[in-house]
C-alpha cells in the first residue's frame, strides 16, 4: 500500500492532467441534499490548485438567497474558522497562498461544510493535502453540533482503492462526483 504522501503526489499530478471544468448541474445532487436535510449555514471553499470549481456553487446559492455561505480562514496557529462570505465580497491571500475574506468579522457556525480533496475511497475517507485543517476543525465541530454533514467535492478519477488512514482523519458523510452523489 502506498503511503498517505505517495498517494497525494499521484493524485495531485492526476487532478491536475484531468482537470476539467463543472457547470451547475454538477451540483444539482448537492443543493437538493441541502434543501432536503434543511441546512442553513454552509461552508464552502475557493478553489485552487485543479480543485472542483465551486464558483458555480456559489453562484447556485445565491440564487437561493436564503442560506447564508462562509470561506475557511486558517489562524497563524492552526487553527480554523469560517467567515461569512458572497461572491462580491473581496478576498486576500492568506499565509498559505489560498484566497480567503478580506473581513473576517462575521464567523459562522456551518452546519454543512463542503471540503475539497486529493483522493477519496469507497469508505468515504478523504485525502486532503496533509495539514489536518479539516480533521481538527470537524473533529472538534461534530462534539458541539451534533447535526452537521460533510460533502467532499471530487471528479470521479480521483477514486482510490483505500486511503491510508490515522486516527485522527475523519470520514466524509459524502462525495459529490460528476457521476453523482454517494
Amino acid at each position: 500500500m502506498l503511503s498517505k504522501e505517495k498517494v497525494r503526489k499521484k493524485f495531485h499530478l492526476i487532478r491536475k492532467r484531468k482537470y476539467f471544468s463543472v457547470d451547475k448541474n454538477y451540483f444539482k445532487p448537492l443543493i437538493h441534499l441541502i434543501n432536503r436535510k434543511k441546512k442553513k449555514n454552509l461552508s464552502l471553499y475557493y478553489p485552487s490548485n485543479y480543485e472542483v470549481d465551486t464558483i458555480k456553487l456559489f453562484e447556485a446559492l445565491e440564487e437561493a438567497n436564503r442560506l447564508l455561505t462562509s470561506l475557511p480562514v486558517i489562524s497563524h496557529n492552526g487553527t480554523m474558522k469560517f467567515v461569512q462570505w458572497n461572491l462580491s465580497d473581496p478576498l486576500q491571500v492568506n499565509t498559505y497562498g489560498f484566497l480567503e475574506p478580506i473581513n473576517q468579522k462575521k464567523t459562522i457556525s456551518p452546519d454543512l461544510f463542503v471540503v475539497p480533496l486529493l483522493a477519496y475511497d469507497k469508505f468515504h475517507n478523504r485525502l486532503g493535502y496533509g495539514k489536518g485543517y479539516y480533521d481538527r476543525f470537524l473533529k472538534k465541530h461534530a462534539k458541539k453540533k451534533k447535526n452537521i454533514l460533510t460533502i467532499g467535492l471530487a471528479f470521479s478519477f480521483q477514486k482510490y482503492k483505500k486511503i491510508p488512514t490515522s486516527k485522527h482523519d475523519v470520514k466524509l458523510d459524502y462525495i459529490l462526483t460528476e457521476k453523482g452523489i454517494f
